[in-house]
């Protein structure tokens, strides 16, 4: 269902509030770049400090300016079964085109409290799902097996994986069959686990640099794995540098070095500098290549 290179977008800040235009650009860039999908009010998105009427506005401007170009993949999952129900109508109702529901962080539930937390999201909404399974953030992650339960759910269309397992993604291919979507969590993750028969990426890169990603997924998408091997390479210093620290203050930050919105961010998240700084400034420095031109942003 979804595939490709899909960017996690970043949410702009001015002044403490939601910066409209900004966001009406980023979108616009994005597509005019060549991204294959768009994640708005994900974690790169710092939803957890964005009110319900902020979330609205994030989804709703995102649909309106993609306008059906580009899928729309709103984050819309919680901790609580109830607010992920509301905000995944509220995603619904705003045109979105799929919703991407993150494992319930914090209380930690069993396999079985995962299996039925995801289930009564799937019956309340005709959004086709995708999973988060990001156990670094979370606490605790879907199994293998219970992924595959989820996929008998015909709205459970894919997963996306940050466990930094490979045996995990085997065996989510394996139990859920090829028509189930995986795409990578971690943009360095891309090219093992399209080898292993994944789908895309959701991408942090893709902020800054859609048209590089996209390219590097329309290699392996082809069958290119020579090209896709050297984009990735040449990608990899650009993966590293955007998490020298919590994302999404290294991308927000290159966003903002690069021209595209302000580096403005909420507590607790705060601002990047020193040593860090100047290391993700090297790191565009030398990836001018794969990064738009001004004229571009």
């Amino acid at each position: 269902m979804f595939s490709g290179a899909l960017t996690a977008l970043i949410t702009p800040f001015r002044n403490g509030e939601v910066d409209v235009e900004a966001l009406e650009n980023l979108v616009e860039f994005q597509v005019r770049q060549g991204i294959h999908g768009l994640v708005p009010c994900g974690t790169t998105g710092e939803t957890p400090t964005l009110s319900e009427k902020e979330d609205r506005v994030v989804i709703e401007t995102t649909v309106r300016v993609a306008g059906g170009r580009v899928p729309v993949v709103a984050g819309t999952g919680s901790n609580s079964t109830e607010m992920a129900i509301k905000y995944t109508r509220m995603a619904e109702e705003a045109g979105a085109d799929g919703s991407l529901q993150v494992v319930p962080y914090y209380n930690k539930p069993t396999q079985e409290g995962l299996y039925r937390h995801f289930a009564a999201i799937a019956e309340s909404t005709d959004l086709p799902l995708v999973l988060y399974n990001i156990p670094g953030r979370t606490g605790v992650a879907i199994s293998a097996e219970t992924t595959a339960r989820l996929a008998e759910i015909p709205n459970v269309v894919g997963t996306k994986e940050a466990t930094h397992s490979m045996d995990v993604t085997s065996d989510i291919r394996r139990l859920c069959g090829q028509e189930f979507s995986i795409l990578a969590g971690d943009d360095p993750l891309a090219l093992p686990i399209m080898a292993l028969g994944g789908n895309g990426v959701i991408s942090v890169s893709g902020n800054i640099a859609p048209g590089a990603m996209s390219d590097l997924m329309d290699a392996l998408r082809e069958g290119d794995w020579d090209r896709g091997r050297s984009l990735h390479y040449e990608m990899l210093p650009l993966f590293r540098a955007l998490f020298v620290e919590t994302n999404p203050i290294p991308v927000k930050t290159a966003a903002s070095l690069i021209g595209l919105c302000s580096d403005e961010m909420r507590l607790p998240l705060s601002p990047m500098e020193g040593e860090n700084l100047r290391r993700l400034q090297e790191v565009l420095d030398h990836a001018t290549h794969l990064l738009p031109t001004p004229e571009e942003v």
